[in-house]
């Protein structure tokens, strides 16, 4: 491999590098031969460097690499800056500038997977890392210089300067006083995957016996068809299902039925909010109607201009009607609940049998840490006779608990806690996303709660499924149907220690890598302490009117890339003489996975101005 070193002193640390098998370096330092030749030890590591055949340049500006090397000669898998500076009293603003010529430099000298090392002094890189940390505007802020070249940082660990072999520690330009290298940490820099700018997407699919096509919302285009539950997987979602198959069929006769769910579904989900929808527009056409027309589908229903049949059967189960609207009406699926039904509706089932269905849905919700646009979920449905339900139901969740221990074992140490709560102990603003949708769906009798190394408790965010029972009448006697839905996506997190559901959809790499086909790991970030970025914006709210904070959420997620993670109302103000309303939200934008800058995220922010201005119809202060 190749390794660079810049702004070297005495050449000390490039002299204990020169003697690794396999290594050729590539030494150099801001002075000119002659100067540096005067430094202490410095003229015996350039000729111990030169004697192990490593190259020696002299007079290099780390700012303009390309400048000093030709093109064939670039490729480097190391390059190693330790204590950078500008020099005498320069500020930290100063010294922020002069990393991130460094960086973008270095982005045009680096292998794909190379890396980049920066020693700093205890204090300088402004990540939690230093002890004790510097306020924030104090420090150099090396993550977010980093991201505007397009690196994140991928490892921070202490810099030894006693284990370095030879190693004199210098000052800023090879003086005598040298650099506090106490508590000084290496920071380790990799290549970001670009931020991508996504196309419409069309997708093709049956419908009715008959091919259509439609356009995926912008928000769902990155996430639509990722093939995350197929045979030849190896994400953890889908080795989370195939774990928890396999322990359920030793209990339960269990028959699969997932490979016939339809993307789209059609019609009412009776008592879901319309604004949770995805509506849809399909077409027999390849150039669908635009997503602006699907937009305005949705405003018709948000306000009420649809009118949809609401009946409720004798078995009292969540009906699936068609819009009395004369225009059928289709949205991406936003449960396999009504899937789930059909197949008892349709008397498709063998009492006793545990039916299993998974699969993506997708549902509109707000910007919150366990709330997610689109997420797998298992649904399972077992016939029973009445009177025999609650065993089922403990069966099933013994079942599960074994299954998930079982895998979390082979993952962590830490004390993973299962349990089994009544959903009457809950209030609705206590549920996370998942649990307060299912909600809206059916009944729910119990939650399946789940934290790692808390006892007893169901926090928000840790309700991982639900159960719930429905009666239906036979000829032959009554039944008792036992539903669970498990959400897939947040059983991953929790086993795996996944901290961002974003990290699930994530394109790099070297997330996949961490789970051979088959195994649950604990999960190691790749993007450490990433930069975020504050915007606030304020507006008038058309008179009259509702305001419609899912699409304020919605059109947050479409224009970032996912990238807020966060939206708070932080002012409301309503003007005494003709009474308008003001609101003001403040956005947070954080990449979990890629490179983000701080002019990015204005340029996010500007387009989110735009976009709720033309889609919302606000008037922006």
């Amino acid at each position: 491999r190749r390794v660079l070193l810049l702004g070297e002193g005495n050449f000390s640390f490039a002299a204990s590098l020169c003697d690794a098998a396999g290594t050729h370096v590539v030494a150099t330092c801001y002075e000119s031969e002659e100067e540096a030749s005067r430094r202490g030890r410095a003229a015996d590591s350039i000729r111990r460097l030169r004697g192990r055949g490593a190259e020696v340049v002299f007079s290099v500006d780390c700012t303009k690499m390309t400048d000093y090397f030709l093109p064939e000669k670039r490729e480097f898998d190391r390059i190693y800056f330790n204590f950078p500076h500008c020099g005498r009293k320069s500020g930290v603003v100063k010294n922020r500038d002069l990393l991130a010529r460094f960086f973008r430099s270095s982005a045009q000298m680096l292998t794909e997977e190379g890396e980049i090392h920066v020693a700093l002094c205890n204090g300088q890189g402004g990540t939690p890392a230093d002890q004790p940390r510097r306020e924030w505007h104090n420090s150099w802020q090396i993550v977010a210089v980093a991201a505007g070249a397009g690196f994140i940082l991928s490892n921070v660990h202490p810099f030894k300067a006693e284990t370095i072999q030879g190693y004199k520690c210098t000052g800023y330009r090879s003086q005598d006083k040298s650099f506090c290298v106490e508590g000084a940490l290496n920071h380790v820099f990799t290549r970001s995957m670009p931020l991508l700018r996504f196309e419409p997407m069309i997708c093709e699919i049956e419908l009715e016996s008959r091919k259509v096509y439609f356009q995926v919302p912008q928000v769902l285009v990155d996430k639509i068809n990722r093939g995350f539950l197929e045979l030849n997987s190896r994400h953890p979602v889908w080795t989370v299902k195939e774990k928890l198959t396999v322990e359920l069929s030793k209990a339960f006769p269990l028959q699969n039925i997932d490979y016939c769910l339809p993307l789209l579904h059609q019609g009412h989900l009776n008592g879901v909010c319309h604004s949770s929808i995805f509506w849809i527009i399909p077409s027999p056409e390849k150039t669908p109607r635009t997503e602006a027309m699907s937009n305005e589908l949705e405003n018709a229903v948000f306000f009420s201009h649809v009118d949809f049949c609401r009946d409720t059967d004798k078995n009292g189960w969540v009906n699936i009607q068609e819009g009395c609207h004369t225009s059928k009406q289709y949205c991406l699926r936003p449960s396999l609940l009504p899937y789930a039904q059909a197949i008892i509706h349709r008397r498709a089932f063998l009492p006793g049998t545990l039916h299993v269905l998974s699969g993506p849905v997708f549902r509109k919700c707000l910007i919150a840490p366990y709330s997610m646009p689109v997420f797998h979920e298992m649904v399972f449905v077992c016939a029973v006779n009445r009177g025999t339900e609650n065993s089922c139901i403990q069966m099933l969740v013994n079942n599960i608990k074994t299954s998930i221990h079982s895998l979390h074992k082979t993952v962590s140490s830490f004390k993973l806690d299962i349990n089994l709560q009544e959903a009457v102990s809950f209030e609705t603003t206590e549920l996370n996303d998942f649990a307060a949708f299912e909600s809206q769906l059916s009944e729910i009798q119990y939650f399946i709660c789940m934290e790692r190394g808390i006892s007893g408790s169901c926090e928000k965010g840790s309700c991982v499924g639900i159960i719930r029972t429905a009666p239906y009448e036979l000829a032959s006697g009554e039944l008792v149907v036992v539903f669970a839905s498990l959400n897939l996506d947040l059983l991953a997190m929790l086993i795996c220690g996944i901290s961002d559901w974003r990290m699930l959809w994530t394109s790099d790499a070297r997330f996949l890598r961490q789970f051979p086909r088959g195994e649950l790991r604990l999960f190691k970030n790749f993007s450490l302490y990433p930069p975020s970025y504050v915007h606030d914006v304020s507006f008038w709210v058309p008179d009259g009117e509702q305001f419609d904070e899912i699409a304020f959420h919605t059109i947050a997620r479409q224009v970032s890339g996912e990238m807020v993670i966060s939206i708070q109302l932080i002012d409301s103000f309503q003007q005494p003489e003709t009474g308008r309303k003001s609101l003001c939200y403040r956005l947070t934008f954080q990449s979990c996975d890629k490179a983000l800058s701080h002019q990015e995220a204005a340029e996010m922010q500007l387009l989110f101005r735009k976009e709720i201005e033309q889609r919302l119809y606000v008037t922006l202060r």
